[in-house]
């Protein structure tokens, strides 16, 4: 089955690794590294995003002109900041998988939809 990941960052997470060291924020990304590292064979594709406040909006309305606004579609206390694609046996797995997840504390699964 394949799933997306999505990696959401919180204001406490943000402010944490602000308070790091240049050293231990390099930690911290070795650390996501060696996660990617030890499920290549199942995870694909991903990416850090950039910030919300560069994001682009777009509301689909009818026959009527999109309506584009800048910044994201909704305020939050999580902003999704990254994600990746997984391909795994079944939800547990990605359970297991997401349970050793060392950086930001929230990650949405959900499945991609098959035709």
């Amino acid at each position: 089955m394949k799933f997306v990941l999505m990696f959401a960052d919180t204001e406490p997470y943000e402010k944490d690794l602000a308070a790091m060291s240049d050293e231990e924020r390099a930690e911290a990304v070795r650390q996501v590294e060696r996660w990617f590292a030890a499920h290549a064979g199942k995870a694909r594709m991903g990416g850090k995003l950039q910030p919300p406040h560069t994001a682009t909006t777009v509301r689909l309305r009818g026959d009527a002109e999109p309506m584009i606004t800048d910044g994201p579609f909704v305020e939050g206390k999580e902003v999704v900041s990254g994600f990746c694609e997984i391909d795994v046996e079944d939800l547990d797995e990605a359970l297991r998988m997401v349970r050793t997840w060392p950086a930001c504390p929230t990650v949405e699964i959900r499945p991609v939809e098959t035709r």
